[in-house]
């Protein structure tokens, strides 16, 4: 907005100075319009007034404004909606004036498309998920696929309810739900102590301790400022950027650790995405991860690295069975370590909820867009648990496919919910993307996941780092967060609950730095209050 001391430029007269001057229309975060100069001298008439003036000039379609080949000046295509100066949207073409680019309608065939890039993504993690849990606990081949049919399904739905927002839950952003991760750990330890359908009921009941602790918990978000936030997304990136690696690796020490046609494969996959995005610009560029994908799996089937046997024969349609372990069991001393993860899930949802939010553009409140996360987080558990799930969880994958596409519209996300489901109940499918080389796969998720790294660390710069206080906070939480993460099994020789809770590196990071700023920026500068006020009263 222009000072008082500028003048306002006139109808159809470009700005020559203020944000609409120094920031394009184009640029993907809400502009930062207040200055000292500014608060202190134009009043809120005068700032509707200028705004007014303003806003057309940042849609032009004047030479400025875009080149004669449609394309704005930073080689984005017109139907690429950027959020204009207020962080609102300009919408693409057909859509109506200030329609944010998460809320676009899109053509049908595109957003399936962009749905089927996401599930590509992120569907090795049910599938090594529910794989992992019939090797640890021993199943039948029947119900490993029964469980894999749910795991899509349910994961299908929890994408709708995050993307769509029905009432209080889920908070309209593209969010993908997934089992998996520490969640699955915890499980097949409760599983293993204390039988399968213990582990069912512990999901159930951790579902119904979110609901009850969530309103504590919605009053405790004004202590994870954007240094807390930022830190955590840094360790939840650099632990997926490692799951990423282990998929092209291999567990160190496992048979066929490193080997050369799965690290061949993973960095061409790589190098595909790359040359996509170098090479391609409009819908193809947005497509670049899953055309890497796709050229990675195409590199495996010629060097003879994908067995299809799997993908053939079966049944067409399989159902997810309810209650496939039998009927559970509440056992609320098996449940504790689950309940106390989703307290460190719950500050995770905020992270992501606000990662998201920044990755496309879009202002929140997180005392009441946060919890719509978690409460779909929850839901969703209730419902697995009595499939047989783990408890489902947002996925930070989605995160950097938004932010590496440049696709910010949630209906893309809901429409990866309805191909999961379709997934899910359509069992060729399942067996075929079963199939895509897990090296395939990493490559592709250690750029995405790389992404999200970056985003924390974009959060981080503007968490005040150049104070000394914020900078040992962030190297603490940092060290002891990412502990766990570069030394597997650190926390062996303890007794096996404590090192469950340890080794989940997202969640000591998180508490760290939320307990430490709350001792340097709350607890601190109000006993240092005190104690000046009680020296000025006794010189008195």
């Amino acid at each position: 907005m222009p000072s008082s001391r500028q003048r306002r430029p006139r109808a159809g007269e470009p700005p020559t100075s203020g944000p609409a001057a120094q920031y394009p229309a184009d640029e993907p975060t809400a502009l930062p319009y207040q200055n000292a100069d500014t608060r202190e001298t134009v009043n809120s008439h005068l700032t509707q007034t200028a705004d007014s003036h303003e806003r057309p000039h940042l849609q032009s379609h004047g030479p400025e404004g875009h080149r004669p080949d449609g394309a704005r000046p930073d080689g984005a295509r017109p139907d690429e909606a950027r959020p204009d100066a207020t962080g609102a949207a300009a919408g693409g073409e057909g859509d109506p004036p200030g329609v944010h680019p998460v809320d676009e309608s899109r053509p049908l065939g595109r957003i399936l498309l962009f749905g089927i890039q996401h599930v590509l993504v992120m569907a090795a993690t049910p599938i090594s998920a529910i794989f992992l849990m019939s090797a640890t606990l021993g199943l039948r081949a029947a119900l490993t696929v029964d469980l894999l049919s749910a795991a899509f399904v349910l994961s299908g739905v929890g994408s709708l309810i995050q993307s769509l927002g029905p009432w209080k839950f889920g908070p309209r952003l593209p969010f993908v739900m997934l089992p998996g991760g520490a969640p699955l750990i915890l499980f097949l330890a409760i599983a293993e102590q204390h039988g399968v359908r213990t582990a069912t009921g512990a999901v159930v009941l951790t579902a119904v301790f979110t609901f009850v602790v969530l309103p504590v918990f919605s009053r405790l978000l004004a202590y994870f400022p954007a240094l807390v936030i930022g830190t955590m997304i840094v360790i939840v990136g650099v632990n997926l950027v490692k799951v990423g690696a282990v998929l092209v690796t291999g567990q160190p020490g496992s048979p066929g650790f490193a080997d050369p046609t799965n690290l061949g494969l993973g960095m061409a996959t790589i190098g595909f995405t790359i040359a996509f995005y170098l090479l391609s610009s409009g819908i193809l560029r947005q497509l670049s991860v899953m055309l890497g994908l796709f050229a990675g799996t195409a590199l495996a089937a010629a060097v003879g690295a994908i067995h299809g046997a799997g993908a053939m024969g079966g049944a067409l349609v399989n159902l997810p069975h309810l209650m496939p372990f039998g009927s559970p069991e509440f056992n609320l001393v098996a449940a504790l370590p689950l309940m106390l993860y989703s307290l460190a899930s719950m500050a995770e949802a905020t992270g992501q909820t606000v990662i998201n939010a920044e990755a496309v553009g879009k202002k929140i409140d997180q005392r009441t867009d946060v919890p719509k996360t978690v409460r779909a987080d929850a839901l969703t558990s209730l419902f697995g648990g009595f499939f047989g799930l783990p408890l489902m969880v947002t996925s930070g994958e989605n995160i950097g496919i938004v932010r590496v596409t440049g696709v910010r519209s949630r209906f893309v996300t809901a429409a990866a919910g309805v191909v999961l489901i379709v997934i899910g109940f359509l069992a060729p499918v399942t067996r075929a993307i079963s199939v895509i080389p897990t090296a395939v796969v990493g490559g592709t998720a250690m750029v995405v996941f790389a992404v999200i790294t970056v985003l924390g660390i974009q959060m981080l710069g503007r968490s005040d780092l150049d104070k000394h206080t914020s900078t040992f906070i962030c190297a603490v939480a940092l060290a002891l967060g990412l502990l766990p993460i570069l030394v597997p099994g650190v926390y062996g020789a303890f007794p096996p609950n404590v090192r469950i809770l340890l080794e989940s590196g997202v969640a000591v990071g998180t508490f760290t730095a939320a307990v430490l700023n709350i001792l340097f920026h709350h607890v601190r500068p109000g006993v240092a209050a005190r104690l000046t006020t009680a020296r000025t009263e006794s010189d008195r």
